[in-house]
């Protein structure tokens, strides 16, 4: 599977949302990372899905990966399907009918994940990974930008690569939190696909026009050509 880079707008200039999004996808990105907070599940409170309708109404056609880090979940999915989102990621922790809610998502129209913390076990994927479109791994406890990488999540990247392989699904893997040019071939070697990262591509803002974050993706890009799989 092709390597994807999904850069969280958390990290962009809000007021200048639009153009950051925009820019970013010109210089070489290619899913727009969306995180959803709401000062309860998680210690931070961001945005919701009218600011995704937003972006598809200013001309955003990427692809939108929606990541839920509130709860319960079940009751926004239906809005965020409106306003255009692509995949919509939740944790299993925050559903009470985990499968009922991945039907909701994908009876929506978008693609359906589960997110997994840190130190959350893998056990549901037995009964739901046939489903998925997606997992994600987050490589920091969410809530917060730019923290520190945690090493022991790569053991479940390729726990979870070898489940995705074996069964012959079609899902992505994804990671979230300090992923960058110093360790994306790292992980990338332990059966990620999809690599998010906030501050270290919008903290490397280059001027002010559409190819500001160029020298950050292409140095991505060849990070990840040295990955061995």
């Amino acid at each position: 599977m092709d390597y994807q880079i999904a850069p969280s707008i958390l990290s962009a200039d809000f007021a200048k949302l639009g153009a950051e999004v925009d820019d970013v996808l010109a210089s070489g990105a290619d899913i727009v990372h969306f995180d959803v907070m709401d000062n309860h599940y998680v210690p931070n409170l961001t945005i919701g899905p009218l600011v995704c309708e937003a972006l598809r109404k200013h001309g955003v056609t990427a692809p939108i990966d929606v990541h839920l880090m509130v709860k319960p979940v079940d009751r926004i999915i239906p809005d965020f399907i409106k306003a255009g989102a692509t995949y919509i990621t939740f944790h299993p922790e925050a559903s009470e009918h985990i499968d009922r809610t991945i039907g909701l998502i994908k009876e929506g129209g978008c693609k359906a994940g589960l997110v997994f913390n840190p130190a959350t076990p893998l056990d549901v994927l037995e009964y739901t990974l046939p489903k998925l479109d997606m997992v994600l791994l987050m490589s920091v406890n969410p809530g917060f930008g730019g923290q520190k990488f945690i090493p022991h999540v790569l053991d479940k990247a390729r726990k979870v690569r070898k489940m995705i392989d074996d069964g012959k699904f079609e899902c992505r893997l994804e990671i979230d939190g300090g992923v960058g040019p110093a360790n994306i071939k790292q992980v990338a070697e332990a059966g990620i696909d999809t690599f998010v990262a906030g501050s270290a591509v919008f903290s490397k803002r280059n001027g002010n026009d559409k190819n500001r974050y160029n020298s950050i993706i292409s140095e991505l890009r060849a990070e990840l050509s040295k990955a061995k799989r």
